[in-house]
């Protein structure tokens, strides 16, 4: 950011960048401790094979996201019609609380898979408004001309968390199984604090037409912007074939064999690598043939996700999802600048939870596919099978929508192709 907006924009940013980066820090290292114990209570507790119990990480995904599904419409909805900074605090609140009970848990020797599928499931019920809350409060306190760099510095806050929560969740594990969730208790109460802070923000008027058609309406946009439909539809759709961080467990346990340690770095590799690719487009955000650079980056996330499911090398796997984490980031920053750009203020929100809804279903039901192909063909044929796919995904989309392809910047590429105009 160089300064151009106002500095109370500049400071209640900063606010959303900091709530970003301590909940994102504190959730992505309770959920690869989640993971970590579903699948070694799976092994050593009820003595399923490596097979059975990376199918459970699959289910894992699939109570994440089907909360997620329900709520999706009416987290839209509540992120344009409510106070966007008390529904973040909330939605924070929620994960704040199951922090909390596990590291109770854990401490008394209490954990079990329902407690950890049921915990999950409330995750996934939190995550769908922080999602439409937190990131529809930054066009509000930046100025449009700053939005692509004020997109990828956000970016930065999420990698960078990433990063560094699934390392330290895998540390803490191995020394002791409440410390992770404690630490991310801590780390919640922070972010609670920071969204508390940000000033009151100016909403559009509400209207007065009836929940389920604003709903509908929210829907309709995305549907008749034809290059937004093909970015969202494609990284949902690669994603959800090439996804291997559900399985990343039963590669550290039984592949690789690297233990706690090992996993919690091969959970941090992807977003470090997304964490270079954001620090480079927060400094010179790419403007120039977006379209493009989208799709080779999808086609290489599935190249390097066939690479890591053949590997025998720890080293090898790691740079090969450093560089997965990289293609997505390329993917995720365009398709968000896109959303943010060029979304109207009073539907924001509801784009957001279409946007997050996508992603999500990408990502938990990716882990889903995966555990059900791990039953078949065990983890390392379901990831290259994966990563397979979300090349020939790739190549599916590079057709059906020529728009994308064609695509040489943000607006006026996704003003050309509008269907119907906003009403």
């Amino acid at each position: 950011m160089n300064g151009t907006a106002h500095p109370l924009s500049i400071r209640d940013y900063r606010l959303v960048w900091l709530t970003r980066f301590l909940s994102v820090s504190a959730m992505t290292g309770v959920v690869v401790v989640i993971g970590a114990q579903t699948y070694q209570i799976a092994r050593v507790v009820h003595g399923m094979a490596p097979d059975e119990a990376a199918f459970l990480l699959g289910m894992l995904g699939l109570v994440q996201f089907v909360p997620f599904m329900l709520l999706t419409p009416v987290a839209g909805l509540l992120a344009d019609r409510l106070d966007r900074r008390h529904l973040g605090a909330a939605a924070l609140g929620i994960d704040l609380a199951i922090a909390v009970i596990l590291a109770f848990a854990n401490a008394r020797g209490a954990v079990s898979l329902p407690l950890l599928f049921g915990l999950a499931a409330a995750h996934g019920a939190a995550r769908v408004f922080i999602g439409p809350s937190i990131s529809a409060i930054v066009p509000n306190v930046v100025p449009a001309e700053l939005l692509p760099k004020a997109v990828a510095v956000s970016s930065i806050a999420w990698q960078s968390a990433a990063v560094i929560g699934p390392a330290a969740g895998g540390v803490l594990l191995a020394r002791d199984a409440a410390l992770p969730y404690a630490v991310a208790a801590v780390l919640l109460v922070l972010a609670i604090a920071a969204i508390a802070c940000i000033r009151p923000i100016a909403r559009p008027a509400i209207s007065k037409e009836p929940p389920l058609r604003q709903i509908a309406e929210g829907a309709k946009f995305v549907w008749h912007e034809r290059f937004l439909l093909g970015c969202v539809t494609l990284d949902l759709f690669a994603v959800l074939l090439g996804g291997a961080t559900a399985m990343l467990p039963a590669f550290a346990y039984d592949v690789l064999h690297v233990g706690d340690e090992g996993l919690g770095l091969m959970r941090a590799a992807p977003a470090l690598g997304a964490s270079v690719v954001a620090l480079w487009l927060s400094i010179a955000p790419t403007n120039r043939n977006v379209g493009a650079k989208m799709l080779w980056a999808v086609a290489i996330y599935g190249a390097a996700t066939l690479a890591f499911g053949l590997s025998t090398s720890f080293w090898l796997s790691l740079a090969m999802l450093a560089v997965l984490g990289a293609a997505d980031a390329v993917s995720v920053f365009i398709r968000n600048t896109l959303v943010q750009l060029n979304t109207p203020d009073d539907k924001r929100g509801r784009v957001s939870s279409i946007s997050g809804l996508a992603i999500s279903a990408s990502n938990e039901l990716g882990e889903m596919q995966s555990g059900l192909a791990a039953a078949l063909l065990g983890p390392v044929g379901a990831v290259a099978l994966g990563g397979a796919g979300a090349i020939v995904v790739t190549v599916i989309w590079t057709a059906l929508f020529p728009e994308l392809r064609r695509a040489k910047t943000f607006a006026p590429q996704y003003r050309e192709t509008r269907k119907e105009p906003v009403s």
